[in-house]
């Protein structure tokens, strides 16, 4: 996930002295944040892959986190960027076909790539999963996703192509309703098409929306994830003070901490989740259940 636009309207959103007031070391009687493996555990394993999936899973991580794209053909494939350059080797393999956009490429034409040497010899041949390959990996592992529909704007129709995909692995039941799917965007428009298309999905938005706005997202959004260094713990109140879609209040997972003391800081502010490469670092850094 990328920051995009949030720097620049932050101070706009969070400038009074009441939201930067410094966090406790915890809040008293809060929940233990909910620890998110960020595109898998993609500190130690190529981020998006099976092999990262892998890792969590080794971590003991319940939650992995991915990115959603589609192929020309069709095919919804797990990969962060827009391109294929910078996780994969197209440029060696097709050198004629710049810009290497995810959307001029079949699904086979991806999967002849190697998604796993630039991370490091030892991940070389890993390959670009579509998602449902993606799904069965964790599910394997009895694990939890939390699924970004990425570029919406370049995919029209993908929040219901995301969703038969999801119905048709059995993710569309009650149990993983309940407990081990959330579907999130960048998109305000991308997070509502999927509320409608299917109201007992948990979504999520990405960003930092002024308080003031927080009841028209609580409309079709069950949580406000925005980058950690947005937020205060009066912003996380204040999400917390508006009751989402579903009747309980809107939750927060935050983006992307990697260190002990952000850990500690962000679950101080008494947020819902913490999104991040290392899992292993922040779940060792959390105050114990």
């Amino acid at each position: 996930m990328h920051a995009r636009a949030v720097a620049a309207t932050t101070t706009a959103l969070l400038g009074t002295a009441a939201l930067l007031l410094p966090a406790p070391d915890a809040r008293a009687g809060a929940e233990r944040p909910t620890v998110i493996a960020h595109r898998g555990a993609s500190a130690y394993a190529p981020e998006n892959t099976l092999v990262a999936v892998d890792k969590a899973a080794e971590l003991g991580v319940d939650w992995v986190e991915n990115d959603v794209q589609r192929t020309r053909d069709g095919e919804l494939v797990v990969l962060h960027d827009d391109n294929l350059r910078r996780t994969t080797d197209v440029e060696e393999v097709f050198p004629d076909r710049a810009p290497w956009k995810v959307k001029d490429f079949t699904a086979a034409e991806i999967a002849r790539l190697d998604a796993g040497g630039w991370f490091g010899p030892d991940y070389a041949g890993a390959r670009v999963p579509t998602l449902k390959q993606y799904m069965d990996r964790v599910e394997l592992h009895h694990q939890k996703l939390l699924l970004e529909i990425k570029n919406p704007e370049l995919y029209p129709g993908i929040e219901q192509q995301t969703l038969k995909v999801l119905g048709n692995e059995g993710w569309l039941d009650e149990p993983h309703l309940a407990t081990r799917l959330i579907v999130q965007s960048f998109s305000a428009d991308s997070v509502r098409t999927v509320h409608e298309l299917k109201p007992a999905v948990k979504t999520g938005f990405l960003g930092t929306p002024p308080v003031a706005d927080l009841d028209r997202y609580a409309d079709f959004a069950d949580q406000i994830n925005p980058s950690y260094g947005t937020v205060s713990m009066g912003y996380v109140a204040s999400v917390h003070s508006v009751e989402g879609p579903h009747g309980k209040p809107l939750e927060m997972f935050v983006w992307t901490v990697n260190d002990a003391n952000n850990a500690r800081l962000v679950a101080g502010y008494g947020v819902d989740g913490i999104i991040t490469n290392t899992p292993d670092v922040v779940r060792d850094a959390l105050p114990a259940k």
